[in-house]
């Protein structure tokens, strides 16, 4: 290893050690860990290492940035228009007891995710799952860890689900149907529900004891709709907006939109529900509200581990693990196959836990297009790329579920946990985390094997 390497691994290891040990400090360590890489590249420490801050502000998602803020703001209006209390109430009346409340709302958030942005998706069930546990007087912490572990698991079922499902489809040619079939067999779609099955039936039996009944007499009066029908709004242009491809992966001459689109259409609806609500009330009150609620601490965390994955991604740790891999390809045998597929599903579960799944994917998938490559000239079976392609895709979409800062939508979620005065330690998180993430990488990783193999 070269003494960049050393230095990356090293600096990696720490920032999340301590992020892990130290819940509260969390954004700082983001932040200042982010800030060494910078320094370290921009004097040129280490001989073709350039990171500057030009390059730092690049790393950044600021779509995911400012979709954060923008939604944050308008479930805020959400909030306080009582429609999140009206929505549990109504929930509450179609549940028998809490435990089912739990895999309702998990399973909801997941069908939402299969269409809308892993983030959006949290930000805009939490707030109802927040009303549920209130009117029953229970902790939100497990319920809405759920809902963020949903929603990552169910971005992997569509095209426009997830941004690794984006970059899958380029690289694989694959357009919107293929996810549902593709050469004659069952694509990603069916393999991630028959996960989330299995992952619901997992919330179901670490919830079996929660059999308190619930029940409501009296249901909330909603008398500004406006709110809501701006999520909805949202809502529905994120998900129109999904089958407009970006710019990276349009074909010639196709029509193409911003890569910070989501972020915009958040943004506006917010801009839009704020202006109205001064107008309506008069003062800046509810202006003042709406950006108190935005959770900057998130913002924050976020921002610094898009700086520190783009500072390890430039060493090059992210190109070694995959020419590492990339020497496994063997003789072609089955077994020589399996041990491919298995060491990139479950490699890829395990480095997802810490690293950003985006550049992750966008490294690996020529990666494994080679191995492929490489398998088909060895090998007496011909093996289709999708064989890999979705393996990889299970690992990296589902691995960040394993950990707390493992993947935006549980940050966003545990961000929601703490402003309602809840602090989430990673082992509280990986208790439900873990056993979420194991159910549905082994299905998947079984039912693709089956499937394409």
């Amino acid at each position: 290893m070269s003494n960049l390497t050393i230095f990356a691994l090293a600096l990696f290891i720490v920032t999340y050690v301590l992020m892990f040990s130290f819940q509260k400090i969390r954004p700082y360590v983001a932040i200042a860990s982010a800030a060494i890489f910078v320094v370290v590249g921009s004097t040129g420490l280490f001989p073709g290492f350039e990171y500057t801050f030009s390059d730092a502000l690049q790393k950044i998602d600021w779509n995911v940035i400012m979709m954060i803020a923008g939604t944050m703001g308008t479930v805020y209006l959400f909030i306080e228009s009582k429609m999140p209390q009206l929505l549990s109430d109504i929930l509450i009346s179609k549940v028998h007891s809490v435990k089912w409340m739990i895999v309702a709302m998990s399973l909801f958030a997941g069908v939402i995710s299969a269409f809308v942005d892993n983030v959006a998706t949290v930000l805009m069930v939490a707030p109802v799952a927040l009303a549920v546990c209130k009117k029953l007087d229970i902790s939100p912490v497990a319920p809405i860890i759920c809902i963020a572990v949903s929603s990552n698991l169910q971005g992997a079922a569509t095209l426009v689900g997830d941004t690794t499902s984006i970059l899958l489809a380029k690289a694989a040619n694959l357009d919107f149907m293929d996810f549902f079939f593709v050469e004659g067999k069952l694509g990603m779609f069916w393999v991630t529900e028959l996960g989330a099955l299995a992952s619901a039936l997992i919330i179901l039996w670490m919830f079996r004891s929660e059999n308190q009944k619930v029940d409501i007499h009296d249901r909330t009066t909603v008398e500004d709709k406006v709110p809501s029908v701006l999520l909805c709004l949202t809502v529905a242009c994120l998900i129109a907006a999904s089958f407009i491809p970006y710019a990276s992966n349009a074909q010639p001459g196709q029509f193409c939109k911003p890569e910070i689109t989501n972020g915009l259409i958040c943004m506006f609806f917010f801009v839009i529900g704020l202006i109205r609500q001064v107008v309506k009330d008069g003062n800046g009150e509810m202006l003042k509200g709406a950006l108190m609620e935005i959770d900057y601490y998130t913002i924050a965390l976020l921002a610094g581990l898009f700086v520190v994955i783009g500072g390890i991604s430039e060493a090059g740790i992210i190109d070694l693990i995959g020419n590492t891999l990339a020497k496994l390809s063997g003789t072609g045998s089955r077994m020589s196959i399996l041990l491919v597929y298995s060491v990139i599903v479950w490699m890829s579960v395990i480095l997802s836990a810490f690293i950003d799944n985006i550049p992750y994917t966008a490294t690996m998938l020529p990666i494994v297009a080679v191995i492929t490559e490489q398998l088909n000239t060895v090998s007496a079976v011909e093996i289709s790329p999708n064989l890999l392609y979705f393996g990889l895709l299970v690992g990296a979409t589902l691995g960040g579920n394993l950990t707390p800062i493992g993947a935006s939508a549980n940050i966003a979620g545990i961000g929601i946990l703490r402003k309602e005065g809840c602090e989430v330690s990673s082992g509280t998180f990986m208790k439900y985390g873990v056993p979420f993430t194991l159910a549905a990488v082994v299905t998947g990783y079984v039912l693709v094997w089956l499937i394409w193999m």
